[in-house]
């Protein structure tokens, strides 16, 4: 990498008054050594580089790795190039999202788990480390322009907030552009909360607004920008899909034309799948599909089991799921056709994967009500409703946050086992293609099947050996940190070829490095090595060999045959090089689940005060709102001090869950969405109000009671409420209108987001005492920091 001056002034400070190249600003040092990676000049002729990224999408579930959901934008890049048939990824999105942006496994990148927990190991620490430079920021420092769309999730939670510290946002740690949600989720209709570049976008979204098709709009958007100012440089595009991560949503016509596509079940077209999988060359002629049982499968029952008013709602899941899947390859076609447009396809290498298996997150019986079924609370009230009935035509749309039922799941899966969260291959086995047209031609007699081991820190060390560019040396004044992964390219070139430039017979047999490859999710455990894999999905101490499953994944890929009785030599091997992967990568210490989802740091008591929020001010954050709420007694202080008008005084929510209070004609309502159940209260008020206050207590068996009182008088009662967990209300709090996903679907039918007209000084929120159930642990920075130091 060329030297260059270090653009800093007589102070030592950077003069742009930005966060530069590199991402946060460096303490200031030697004027003669740039801290950020000088930028060079893109390799001549270098490609541009797209990475598209599917949320909870399995194996099966697009065209060329034998589903029956017409995707011809993603089979025509298979056709194009190449299929990894041997791909593994970890059991969860965000860990998967470190290793692949960074090429490094995910603990050591901070991501042994999603960031929605913070216990504070370093496993665990939620940020990725400053010494190891994101694909953006390498492909910038080569001369890149670098934009991301979609998903990031690679932001603590208590981070995220306007005024939280952005140095792990996406424009600090590389991109030039970001638009999408920073969130692990989002809804398809009405996003609670888009963020452009360091931003939230406040516009109001339509109610036929899509947001695959606005990601893919802004995508191809900051294309041309790039290009109309002459730029001949290439991009880096990371375009990270919200779908098919739950809620799942699709377009009416999407939708229709999946009409009765899955009337026959999930045992059929599992079997289909499976079938067209070995035609097509991604499995052994001679592999077996694992079992269906509803004990191997976390309780999903025989198809013909069902009755037909359960057949009817589970197929119209599916058919919101498939019509979602062909809503991203809608959006890959968009991206080919301007490509092609603009004279670019040939010389761009696109990458098409998913980040972990399709999800059981569901349930068994799938829900209408997906915030009801997705908590950890451990023990609900026996009157939990966590599939809220709705009617069967509102399934996919914007009224509706639902998710498939397992079964489905497991047919996402086809031929693996189990699903997201797994460290067995129905959580960790992705699809994968790259394509490049000019960099990487395919022969006519090659079916562009590559069989090699690949691990998803493999695809960053491969795509900068594809493009012909250096990952950079120094990163923020200090050497970057060693990669994980190795590229593969030297495969797709030639099947018989092992990343150490040998012929290899049995490739599938190569693993990603001679030392093989760990995963590990809160306990489960795995290792592959070779043709085996060794498995342990119950927690306990890794020398436990009782622990151990072990399997050969070149013929039984499905895990279908466990070893271990046979291999006993080999296990012990296994296991102990699961163990010092795992000391490496800073694996331990394993925490027990309860405690890992509980502990949180003392910093975030600060987002737990009182805070007052004026009309016209952003939706606030879903995780800062949540602080206000979450498992307690809280008051809502709503100051008037005038003419009572008309509209939203305060909401908080969406569809999903929520509850608002709104004046009308003289008339003051509350609505309160219990993940689809809408109550509603009102009562006629004076003309003239000083202060409402809603005083939510919090009752045994997670619920609220809700009394409102104006001006000190008694005015509306909810005796009892189920309590908002988890992550919902989904949206955050807005002053003075209903923004995001509304909580009240009628009432926004008649006057949409219904701004506020009237006298209206503030809101304030108060929380009040945690409720007896609430299992949060706070762990004191400052004490442990102390003890640290002694």
């Amino acid at each position: 990498m060329s030297a260059a001056p270090a653009l800093r002034g007589a102070d030592g400070a950077d003069p742009r008054g930005y966060e530069g190249f590199g991402g946060v600003v460096a303490p200031n040092s030697s004027a003669s050594t740039p801290w950020w990676p000088v930028p060079t000049s893109a390799p001549p002729g270098a490609p541009n580089v797209v990475v598209i990224l599917v949320d909870d999408m399995g194996f099966s579930d697009v065209q060329p790795f034998g589903s029956e959901i017409t995707t011809p934008a993603i089979q025509q890049l298979a056709d194009d190039g190449y299929r990894m048939s041997n791909f593994r990824v970890t059991p969860l999105c965000a860990p998967s999202r470190a290793a692949l942006l960074t090429g490094v496994n995910p603990h050591r990148a901070g991501f042994g788990m999603v960031p929605h927990v913070d216990p504070g190991y370093p496993g665990m620490s939620m940020r990725l480390p400053s010494d190891m430079p994101t694909m953006a920021e390498s492909f910038r420092a080569n001369g890149y322009a670098t934009f991301m769309v979609g998903k990031w999730h690679l932001t603590r939670e208590a981070d995220m907030h306007d005024g939280a510290d952005k140095s792990t946002w996406p424009i600090q740690r590389g991109f030039d552009r970001y638009f999408g949600s920073m969130d692990g989720f989002t809804t398809l209709y009405h996003p609670h909360r888009i963020v452009r570049d360091n931003s939230p976008v406040t516009e109001q979204f339509g109610d036929d607004d899509y947001l695959t098709d606005r990601l893919t709009d802004e995508a191809l958007g900051m294309i041309d920008a790039h290009r109309s100012g002459g730029a001949a440089r290439p991009f880096f595009l990371y375009f990270a899909h919200h779908a098919v991560h739950g809620p799942v949503q699709a377009k009416p016509e999407k939708i229709a034309a999946h009409r009765a596509a899955y009337d026959a079940g999930w045992d059929v077209v599992r079997a289909q799948r499976f079938a067209r999988q070995q035609a097509g060359g991604l499995l052994p002629a001679d592999a077996v599909l694992s079992p269906s049982d509803a004990e191997q499968t976390d309780g999903v029952p025989a198809w013909d089991d069902l009755d037909d008013r359960e057949r009817e709602l589970y197929a119209r899941h599916m058919e919101v799921y498939a019509a979602a899947v062909s809503s991203i390859d809608e959006s890959v076609a968009r991206i080919v056709a301007h490509l092609k447009a603009i004279g670019e396809y040939e010389n761009t290498i696109i990458v098409f994967t998913s980040d972990n298996g399709g999800s059981g997150e569901g349930g068994v019986e799938g829900t209408r009500s997906y915030f009801s079924r997705f908590t950890t609370m451990p023990l609900l009230p026996e009157d939990w409703v966590a599939d809220v009935e709705r009617p069967l035509d509102e399934i996919g749309g914007p009224r509706v946050h639902g998710h498939y039922p397992r079964g489905w799941a497991h047919a996402s899966n086809t031929p693996f086992r189990l699903y997201k969260g797994s460290v067995l291959e129905g959580g960790v086995h992705s699809p994968l293609i790259v394509s490049w047209p000019r960099g990487l031609p395919r022969a006519d007699a090659d079916a562009g099947v590559r069989d090699r081991f690949a691990f998803v820190t493999d695809l960053a060390p491969t795509l900068f050996e594809l493009a012909g560019i250096t990952r950079p040396a120094a990163l923020h004044s200090r050497p970057t940190a060693s990669i994980d992964g190795s590229s593969f390219a030297a495969a797709l070139r030639d099947p018989g070829i092992d990343d150490a430039g040998m012929g290899d017979a049995d490739a599938a047999a190569a693993a990603t490095e001679p030392a093989g490859q760990y995963v590990a999710l809160l306990g489960q455990r795995a290792f592959y090595r070779g043709r085996h894999k060794a498995v342990a999905t119950g927690r306990g101490r890794p020398d436990d060999l009782s622990l151990w499953s072990l399997y050969d994944i070149v013929s039984d890929p499905a895990e279908t045959e466990d070893l271990a009785a046979e291999h006993p030599a080999l296990v012990a091997e296994l296991a102990e090089a699961w163990r010092q992967a795992a000391w490496h990568n800073t694996v331990f210490p394993e925490p027990d689940e309860p405690t890992l989802l509980a502990t949180r740091p003392s910093t975030d008591l600060a987002l737990a005060q009182p805070v007052i929020l004026r009309p016209g001010m952003p939706t606030l954050e879903r995780f800062r709102s949540s602080r206000l709420i979450g498992l307690r007694s809280f008051a809502i202080e709503i100051e008037v001090g005038g003419a009572l008008g008309d509209g939203v005084l305060v909401a908080h929510g969406d569809q999903g869950g929520g509850y608002l209070l709104w004046a009308e004609a003289g008339v003051l309502h509350l609505g309160y969405n219990a993940y689809g159940d809408l109550r509603r209260t009102q009562t006629a008020v004076p003309a003239t109000v000083g202060r409402i206050i809603a005083r939510f207590e919090a009752l045994p068996e997670l619920a609220w009671r809700v009394e409102i009182e104006v001006d000190g008088a008694p005015a509306m009662v909810l005796d009892r409420v189920a309590m908002l967990v988890g992550m919902a209300p989904f949206t955050g709090i807005s002053v003075g209108r209903d923004a995001g996903g509304p909580v009240d679907w009628e009432l926004h039918e008649r006057h949409g987001a219904f701004e506020y007209r009237g006298a209206l000084q503030h809101v304030r929120y108060v929380p009040g005492p945690k409720a007896a159930y609430n299992r949060e642990i706070i762990v004191a920075i400052d004490e442990l920091s102390a003890q640290l130091m002694d």
